[in-house]
């Protein structure tokens, strides 16, 4: 029988149950979520979703292209300028992620609920958050000059 069902459904037994259990639980907490607010959160998900695609898509797609431009310089493509490329794109990815997920902190607009709520002062978020992309780019520019120095050692001929 769970032969035949690998078969038919291509995956164990578990995988569909997992799959089902996921399922009901986004179902609860979509229920949960729109219990309260509903045409807010329809309007928060419509205009993020708007302003991703013409807004957020060609600001980061010319950026990238910008980037690859400078890192090129009107030479040909190569595997180290690729490498030079994602050692910048990844943390400068993951430190805008961070500032997008914690704006309200960064720019200390969050409100007195929040210091009351964790005992926080919000003016600590925009320096963690530089601390914290230094630190990504930092550890991203030592990966990177060892990967350049590793490989400058692989392609000397040997005597």
């Amino acid at each position: 029988m769970k032969r035949l069902f690998h078969v038919l459904y291509g995956e164990p037994w578990w995988h569909l149950v997992a799959l089902l259990a996921s399922f009901a639980l986004c179902g609860y907490a979509m229920a949960q979520l729109l219990a309260g607010d509903w045409w807010g959160v329809v309007q928060w998900a419509v205009g993020a979703a708007v302003i991703h695609d013409l807004v957020a898509v060609p600001l980061y797609g010319s950026a990238d292209w910008l980037l690859h431009r400078a890192v090129r310089a009107g030479r040909p493509r190569s595997p180290r300028r690729i490498a030079v490329v994602n050692h910048i794109r990844i943390p400068a990815f993951v430190s805008l992620i961070l500032l997008l997920v914690y704006w309200p902190l960064i720019s200390m607009d969050s409100s007195a609920q929040f210091r009351t709520a964790t005992l926080l002062d919000p003016g600590v978020f925009r320096s963690r958050w530089l601390a914290v992309t230094g630190v990504l780019f930092g550890l991203s520019g030592l990966h990177l000059t060892f990967r350049l120095w590793r490989d400058r050692d692989d392609s000397k001929p040997t005597t």
